[in-house]
């Protein structure tokens, strides 16, 4: 399918190389690459308390990322990280921030944004589990929460605060936030949140913290601006890059369907629901509004699905979350809004029910499926409008997707 380049395709992968190298020769003085790997968490002089946390979490040994990327930020440098999603680089921040923490000082220290909700609370969940027997306090200000409950919380005091953009500034502006010992800044998920959206945002609060501060960048894509963007606010980093074409999609099966036709997309998706339900899987189409419509679709037919997207009041969407985790519901409808902050380890099989519109998403959505070291299967549907996508995802992350052989619960 797709074999030739087809004219105008979206993505150019010479000229992303291409701003790489520009980029590469720009970052000479600014970057200073970072390549010492500690083996095993043991040598990292971490605190006692710290490892315990890493250990009862459930971590063994530490991911390459992981390997590379706590010990500089432990030792206080800037460090701008990227890594494929789902390789732990949550864990890498997380204990970045908790090594260095004042515990005797209940003040807030690190501040860490993220671009969504599910994802701060996530950070969140990390955070609290990692610093257990340190008795870090930690809290997640994000929007669709009481304020006033914010306010609280903040004044009785908190060692870390994590956030979205939003709600992190306005908690700043009206100093319920003090940023006076704030020594450590954290973006995650840096190519999303310096797109258009929070561009404008980071920066203000980057005004409003202390001068001297640490900064961590994290990501799994970094297009060239977020680089840029960067040198902005970050002092002799150090990075630790992945390139482009060694972010790899390992152990995920990828396949495509050839449905032809948008319509012909839910027929295809009931043919599959038997082996969806066999296992977890995460069905994620472009918005909002065919979240609902292929979830009324699915339940006409008498099947069993759970939804949730960025119109959802937290509430609902947070117990939706809590059922999906649990297991008590098996095939999860969702946006894009929310594939950064899936990390359901049952996850192995991920439906592009719509492609994503940017080729980055789709590592996203489907580095959910097989996560850190586990098998998953990826499978895309394609009418003929998308066969160009299809095209530059494959060219984006030099890879083979093939179509979807018969035998699919085999796979799974």
């Amino acid at each position: 399918m797709a074999a030739a380049a087809p004219e105008g395709s979206q993505f150019d992968a010479r000229q992303y190389d291409a701003k790489m190298d520009e980029l590469e020769a720009v970052g000479q003085d600014f970057f200073t690459s970072y390549d010492e790997v500690y083996d095993t968490f043991d040598v990292m002089g971490l605190q006692e308390n710290l490892l315990r946390g890493i250990y009862a979490y459930g971590f063994e040994k530490p991911s390459a990322i992981q390997q590379r990327g706590i010990v500089p930020f432990c030792k206080g440098l800037d460090v701008i990280q990227q890594a494929q999603s789902g390789t732990g680089k949550t864990a890498t921040f997380c204990s970045g921030i908790l090594q260095q923490l004042d515990y005797s000082l209940v003040q807030c220290q690190a501040l860490v944004l993220a671009p969504t909700r599910e994802l701060a609370q996530q950070i969140e969940k990390v955070m609290r589990a990692l610093g257990d027997y340190l008795g870090v306090k930690v809290h997640a200000c994000v929007g669709g929460t009481s304020v006033r409950e914010d306010q609280r919380i903040l004044s009785s005091g908190v060692h870390v605060v994590v956030g979205t953009p939003g709600r992190v500034f306005d908690m700043l502006r009206r100093q319920s936030l003090r940023p006076d010992h704030i020594k450590m800044f954290v973006l995650d998920e840096a190519d999303e949140m310096l797109s258009r959206g929070f561009k404008d945002q980071i920066y203000d609060i980057f005004q409003l913290l202390p001068p001297k501060i640490q900064v961590g960048v994290f990501s799994a894509t970094m297009p060239p601006e977020a680089l840029e963007i960067t040198r902005k606010f970050m002092n002799k980093p150090v990075r630790i890059l992945v390139k482009r074409d060694e972010l790899t999609l390992e152990g995920i099966k990828q396949f495509y369907v050839n449905v032809e036709k948008e319509e012909w997309k839910l027929e295809t998706l009931c043919d599959l629901y038997e082996t969806l339900a066999i296992t977890q899987s995460v069905i994620f189409v472009n918005t909002r509004r065919k979240v609902d419509w292929l979830t009324d679709k699915m339940r006409s037919r008498d099947h069993t699905v759970s939804a949730t997207h960025g119109d959802m009041d937290q509430n609902a969407r947070d117990i939706i979350m809590r059922e999906f985790r649990s297991g008590s519901s098996r095939v999860l409808i969702t946006t894009d809004l929310l594939a950064r902050g899936i990390d359901v380890q049952q996850v192995s099989l991920v439906i592009n029910y719509d492609l994503p519109t940017q080729p980055e998403n789709y590592l996203h959505r489907i580095g959910r499926s097989g996560r850190f070291g586990r098998k998953g299967v990826a499978i895309n549907f394609v009418t003929t409008d998308d066969e160009r996508m299809l095209y530059d995802i494959q060219r984006f992350y030099n890879v083979v997707i093939e179509e979807l052989p018969s035998n699919v619960a085999d796979l799974i």
